[in-house]
Order: C-alpha cells, then structure tokens, then sequence
C-alpha cells in the first residue's frame, strides 16, 4: 500500500508523519532527503554551485541555505530559479525513495508505505511513483505563517514568500483523496490518523 502525504508548509504534516511512523509505517521522507542530496559529499551540491555559483556555499563547504532560500524564493528569484534547482535535486531524491521503498517491500511485503512529499501537488504529473491513497494535511494560511514566525524564525515577509511558492490548498485538495485537518485538537487529529491507518492494514 503506497500513500502519498502532503500539506501546506506549517500544516502539521511531520506530526502526522510521525504519527504514522508510531504506527508502523514505513515513511520516506523527502525533505530528509533532499537534505542529504545538498550535504558535503551529496551528488547534487556541485551541481548546485554549477548553477548559482560559488555564493551558494558556505566557507566551510556546505550549502548556504539562506542565501539559496533567498535567490530561489525571494521577491529578487531570478525567473526559472526553483525550476532550475529542482531539475537538479527531484531525480536524485526519487532514486534514493525509490530504493528504500524496494528496501521495505522486499522486507515487508505487505507494509504501508507513505511517501512524505512536501510538492506533491507540484509533481503528480511527473514524480515516478503512483499512490493508493494521497492525504493532504491543512491549516488555515494564516495558522501557518504565525508558525513559520514563531517556531522557524521567519519573517512575515519570508514565510509569505515560501506559501507563495507552493501549490494552493485548491491544488492539493484536487489530488488528495482524505484531508486533515491540523487546526483540531491534537487527540481528535491522531484519531483521524489512526482511523485512516486501520483502513489501509484493512484494504
């Protein structure tokens, strides 16, 4: 059983995550990986600096997140930016998902699998992977950017910026097929979760 997780950046989605992992899903998560695709020695950082420039990289050698941040989803972002470091890092990501997913399979055939995506609603059309389930978690926007403030240090202005540039509550709702809500209490989410997971162990 392949699930795909999705949600608004602050949404709740890592909580649910979580959640699923307690209860004993498999869960791949890509913002872990893409991490690893950018750390010293990951395939991707020299093409990351091949492309924006040595700027892109810390003295120490290590990729220069608020300066990437900055020049891919900042109000001066060069037109073509994201899509530029996506190219890069998006084929990486999905080779190493790919592997530990047939990892878990061979494993536990019967598992379930959850794809933790933050883009998905960007990349249903291309990422190499077909789902059974996709859940998307919500919050109100502006539930989110007061977390983005007080929980990443954000600026108003920066957590804008990074809800600019995801997809839209709309887009994601049109691909999912179950919704969390993460403005509910926290017990009454967990129950959603786990009523979700009884019916995929279930299918």
């Amino acid at each position: 059983m392949r699930i795909g997780l999705t949600g608004g950046i602050a949404a709740g989605k890592s909580t649910v995550a979580a959640r699923l992992r307690d209860l004993g899903a498999c869960v791949i998560d890509y913002d872990a990986l893409a991490r690893a695709v950018v750390a010293p020695g990951g395939a991707s950082l020299p093409l990351i600096v091949q492309t924006f420039g040595e700027a892109a990289l810390n003295a120490d050698g290590t990729l220069n997140r608020a300066w990437l941040a900055e020049h891919v989803f900042g109000p001066s972002a060069e037109p073509g930016a994201r899509e530029r470091l996506d190219a890069i890092e998006h084929p990486l990501i999905y080779r190493e998902a790919e592997r530990l997913e047939q990892a878990e399979s061979d494993e536990h055939p019967h598992a379930v699998i959850v794809h933790d995506v933050p883009l998905l609603a960007e990349v249903i059309g291309t990422i190499p992977f077909r789902f059974d389930h996709i859940v998307t978690v919500e919050a109100p926007e502006e539930t989110r950017i007061t977390r983005m403030i007080e929980t990443r240090g954000m600026t108003r202005d920066q957590a804008c910026d990074r809800i600019r540039h995801q997809s839209s509550a709309a887009q994601r709702l049109a691909i999912a097929s179950d919704v969390i809500d993460s403005s509910q209490p926290l017990e009454q989410m967990f129950e959603q979760v786990d009523r979700l997971y009884a019916q995929w162990n279930n299918a």
